[in-house]
């Protein structure tokens, strides 16, 4: 994380980092992961959350960074609680059809952690017409399709039509942007960029777009104390080239480290709860009293946002700058404002 000294954006990778590693225990697989009535987002949602952030912080940083040091062990926990892929080949095994395998593996794929016998046995049911054919919306089929990429599933030609069928990819009026349409353009934009990886394999329509609008939307969530989102579009920001000293992100990351806990976790929403007391080493619960259940409510409500936050920062460290792009007219629209 070069070029980022000691602002904001910074303090907040590395106190959402920290808040994370303190916390690692609880993106444990349980004994119910291959279960077929398990609980996919309590426990291989999160871990994929984790390993597609930690994957992202090391890559963007250098060896020497404590911020690479520390995300490449939350790495290695997150890959060793899938036995070092073999969980996967597992859940193939009960579920040959279901996308959030392969999903949670690309995260995985992106770091080069890697099963050879998983990646074969779901390209062999990623070439069935029922798995092309599956009916999903637009921004999951992307993810899907960019999972596929990912472990070396080929589907040519389909990666640009399947973003023009997205919210973002049809250039809406501004106006209609709100919560469901801000989740589904950021992961339009992480598809296409591989993450951030890539910034340039953003359209340059979606990239002028973006430009012109994403301060106000930003503006939007702050104010409303939104701050899962308005990470995910501070990330979003950082694929779209500003000038350095842009209020875009010198602001934002002022309100985010502003909203960030004491003990480094950022809420999803403005009046979340406090931080809990702390419990006993290996504890689940507080001194206080503060049951399993409300510990347990308390990650739920903080985990993502708090990854977010850190990938977020990461990106913005490494950001292109220079002008916005040149403007783009949305469908059925006036034309966006230079």
């Amino acid at each position: 994380m070069t070029g980022s000294g000691d602002g904001p954006a910074r303090r907040v990778a590395e106190d959402a980092l920290a808040w994370v590693t303190a916390h690692r225990d609880r993106f444990l697989l349980g004994d119910d992961a291959l279960a077929a009535d398990g609980r996919v987002d309590r426990s291989w949602k999160p871990l994929g959350e984790l390993a597609q952030v930690c994957a992202t912080v090391t890559r963007h940083t250098a060896p020497a960074d404590p911020l690479h040091d520390r995300a490449a062990a939350l790495l290695d926990f997150a890959w060793r609680q899938t036995a070092k892929g073999e969980l996967f080949l597992g859940l193939h095994r009960l579920e040959p059809f279901a996308t959030y395998p392969l999903e949670v593996y690309a995260a995985f794929a992106s770091a080069g952690l890697r099963h050879p016998r998983y990646e074969a046995a779901a390209a062999v049911v990623g070439r069935t017409r029922g798995w092309r054919l599956t009916e999903q919306e637009p921004t999951r089929r992307l993810g899907v399709l960019h999972a596929e990429r990912r472990a070396g599933i080929r589907r040519p030609g389909e990666g640009p039509p399947a973003a023009r069928h997205t919210w973002l990819g049809g250039l809406p009026e501004p106006w209609t942007f709100e919560r469901s349409a801000g989740y589904a353009l950021t992961h339009v934009v992480f598809h296409l960029t591989d993450w951030g990886r890539s910034a340039d394999a953003l359209p340059a329509d979606l990239r002028a777009y973006l430009a012109a609008w994403l301060p106000a939307w930003l503006d939007t969530c702050l104010e409303a104390g939104m701050w899962d989102l308005a990470c995910e579009l501070l990330a979003v920001a950082a694929t779209v080239p500003h000038p350095a000293d842009d209020p875009l992100f010198t602001e934002g990351w002022q309100r985010v480290r502003t909203a960030q806990r004491p003990s480094g976790a950022l809420p999803e929403e403005e009046g979340t709860p406090p931080d809990p007391a702390p419990g006993p080493p290996g504890s689940r619960s507080g001194p206080d009293g503060t049951d399993a259940a409300t510990a347990e409510r308390y990650f739920a409500g903080h985990y993502h946002s708090t990854l977010m936050a850190a990938f977020a920062a990461v990106l913005t460290a490494v950001r292109p700058t220079g002008p916005p792009a040149a403007p783009v007219r949305p469908h059925g629209g006036q034309g966006v404002p230079a």
